[in-house]
């Protein structure tokens, strides 16, 4: 039976009374969930996904309006329903996991509380009831019941997630529409939570609207899916005949384009940027990024045709040359891009050391114990990390969130004063640019920040931002302008003209983030610290970033830190890696060792819990026992083993340097790396065995 039917949906948005027009952001985009199903709806930032979740469940901002099409739920279409009617069926009925745990939580209320007033609200239930059911949810998705009384800020972004996952539960509806529920989360966290979804879903038979731009995950979660770009639908159908035999170009770029741990070949990436949707596509939406377009989509957009396999759609005027496409849509060529396998740079002189670096945080006392002389406890964010970076070297740095990892990076670049060991740059030490030099380290060393709406000046124009560190530093004043340009053009901002007079909120994710790398470039510095640039990319805009900083290490001389939660991309970007665990490196070595035999169990966690594009390929979910340690109270011994499967006393009382387990330049702190277990009941144990989600 049919849940929900999404019939020829239609959605502008009003742009600003002085402009003409209006944005075309859903273009007739049909599609239908039986009862029961996971249903996926996929595509790049930009291609009309988020949209069409706002249409169904009511929420478009004020400037956006539902111009054609049904939205019908249980035969009801939802776009005629009076706002009361719509709130009887919102939670009740349809429920909702937003993107941004800590955006949609009350910060002054609560978690519990919230959990609770939505109950309330549909339900004629007693407060004590109603917080009954708060503790069972908390269960339910894997809390401490006994923590429904604490604050979002008290917990980590996995957990705060769960708590919404539980309030959209909370009534047990019938649609559960999940809008990019794992982004920006680590692999650990992902997997768990995807695992919680898909456990619930199973105890109170619903069905799941996934939106996401994470192709793995639809690929081992949902049944169906949808191909959105320029907000049409690319090609549809269940998940093993598009993601395995993509008929359309589009869906073949998105597949090549993410990364996978086993893959030898380096994804390919989708030039250019999505289209200007200002007025009503009258070609081909993809025709202007598509290697294979001719006359005929510039004409007109393709319908959507049936194809011989059952359940199977695809709007491409060359759809019948699909296996030939495949061939060639897995060749970097194809797509106008230079493969660069055979041109790395050899490693040059080490041009950044740090020995044993520590960065603790005091945490708060109270008068009683600052009155009794006693020391407060700390935070060891980084403790006792050594590295080495050379110049045309990326070193990739990896782990959970939390771990320590972008402290580590803040510490390196000087924005936090260390707590103890040492930093060299350059050949010289940290002391030496912090005593009045410290102009000189900003000039040769600069930092990518994650979010870069958050790190340019909203107030400036592109080439403000790009040129007002000539300015400070004093370099390149006399060819201002010409540097900005020669920058943007690096960076891939093209025709850089264009991009002068604009502001941050004008440009794309993907543009933005260029600007910020543009920014740090513009100086020639000799080494760049990168913290998540593009964790909240999709995965084209993240392989075409990688690509770039990949280049500019080879070309430009250029040593980089880069830190990231997604190791699938670390393998394809670095040169080695440090696998980062509660302040400490666990492993380091080169992508090939770690990537054919890691010797951390943790290591083989954060490996495992990669997601698979193929959904033909089975992978059990790594779902390590409880979250990591208080890091203010630290386990004696190794940090990691309260969730080791194969720690036995030894690990519980002395911790293991990372010369525990060294050959080859491949170290890991472990006394019983891979290949040689601790006890006969470990031989077959590995990070979450035994809890795959097929269990």
């Amino acid at each position: 039976m049919t849940l929900l039917d999404v019939q020829d949906l239609e959605v502008t948005y009003s742009t600003h009374p002085e402009e003409d027009g209006n944005v075309h952001a859903v273009n007739g985009v049909s599609f239908s969930i039986d009862e029961g199903v996971n249903y996926g709806l996929a595509g790049e930032s930009g291609s009309g996904k988020s949209t069409v979740a706002e249409a169904i469940l009511g929420l478009l901002p004020d400037n956006g309006q539902v111009e054609a099409g049904e939205v019908r739920f249980k035969g009801r279409d939802l776009t005629t329903l009076s706002p009361k009617e719509r709130r009887d069926v919102l939670w009740e009925e349809i429920a909702y996991i937003p993107q941004s745990a800590m955006d949609s939580l009350d910060p002054v209320m609560t978690t519990g509380a919230q959990i609770r007033q939505a109950i309330q609200k549909h339900r004629n239930v007693s407060k004590p009831k109603a917080r009954d059911r708060v503790r069972e949810l908390f269960d339910l998705v894997g809390l401490d019941p006994d923590r429904v009384d604490d604050y979002p800020h008290e917990f980590s972004g996995g957990m705060r997630q769960r708590v919404t996952i539980a309030m959209a539960l909370a009534l047990e509806p019938d649609l559960i529409i999940a809008d990019e529920p794992t982004t920006g989360l680590d692999v650990i966290v992902q997997d768990k939570i995807v695992d919680t979804i898909l456990d619930i879903q199973d105890r109170i038979d619903s069905s799941l609207l996934l939106i996401t731009h994470e192709i793995g995950v639809i690929a081992e979660t949902c049944d169906d899916l949808s191909i959105l770009y320029g907000g049409k639908v690319m090609e549809q159908g269940s998940v093993d005949n598009v993601l395995i035999n993509p008929t359309n170009p589009y869906t073949m770029g998105l597949k090549n384009s993410f990364p996978e741990i086993d893959e030898t070949d380096d994804p390919v990436s989708i030039p250019g940027s999505p289209p200007n949707l200002d007025s009503e596509p009258s070609g081909c939406v993809f025709r202007d990024r598509c290697p294979f377009a001719t006359e005929e989509c510039d004409e007109s957009h393709p319908d959507s045709v049936d194809l011989p396999n059952r359940n199977h759609r695809s709007a491409c005027h060359h759809v019948e040359q699909a296996a030939q496409m495949r061939r060639d849509a897995a060749d970097p060529d194809t797509w106008g891009i230079a493969d660069d396998e055979d041109e790395d740079s050899d490693v040059g002189e080490t041009i950044l050391e740090t020995h044993d670096l520590e960065k603790w945080y005091s945490q708060s006392q109270s008068l009683v114990s600052k009155f009794r002389g006693e020391d407060p406890d700390h935070v060891r964010a980084v403790d006792g990390v050594s590295l080495s970076v050379g110049r045309s070297e990326v070193l990739g740095i990896a782990g959970e969130s939390g771990c320590g990892k972008s402290t580590l990076g803040e510490t390196i670049a000087l924005l936090e004063e260390p707590t103890g060991g040492e930093i060299v740059f350059d050949g010289e030490s940290d002391d030496y640019y912090q005593d009045g030099n410290m102009k000189e380290f900003r000039r040769k060393a600069q930092i990518i920040f994650q979010d870069p709406f958050d790190s340019l000046n909203p107030r400036q124009t592109v080439r403000e931002l790009v040129g007002e560190p000539l300015t400070i530093h004093d370099y390149r004043t006399d060819e201002r302008e010409a540097a900005v340009l020669e920058t943007l053009e690096k960076v891939g901002l093209t025709p850089p003209k264009k991009f002068l007079d604009q502001y941050p909120h004008e440009l794309s994710g993907g543009q933005r983030q260029r600007v910020a790398i543009a920014r740090a470039l513009v100086l020639d510095p000799d080494f760049l610290i990168c913290d998540e640039p593009a964790s909240m990319l999709d995965v084209s805009l993240k392989v075409n970033l990688l690509n770039l900083l990949r280049g500019l290490a080879d070309a430009e001389d250029i040593g980089i830190v880069y830190i990231s939660h997604d190791l699938a991309s670390l393998l394809q970007v670095s040169d080695r890696l440090a696998i980062m665990y509660l302040g400490r490196v666990v492993e380091t070595g080169s992508v090939d060792q770690l990537a054919d035999r890691p010797k951390h169990p943790y290591t083989k966690s954060l490996l495992s819990a990669t997601p698979e594009k193929d959904p033909s390929v089975d992978r059990d979910r790594v779902l390590l026992d409880g979250e990591p340690p208080d890091p203010v109270n630290l386990p004696s011994g190794c940090a990691f083993a309260p969730r080791c499967p194969k720690a036995d006393e030894k690990c519980r009382q002395a911790e293991p340097g990372l010369d525990a387990a060294a050959e080859d330049g491949h170290e890991a702190a472990c006394y019983f790396p891979e290949g040689e277990p601790a006890t006969a009941e470990s031989e077959d144990s590995s990070p979450g065995a035994g809890t795959s989600a097929d269990d």
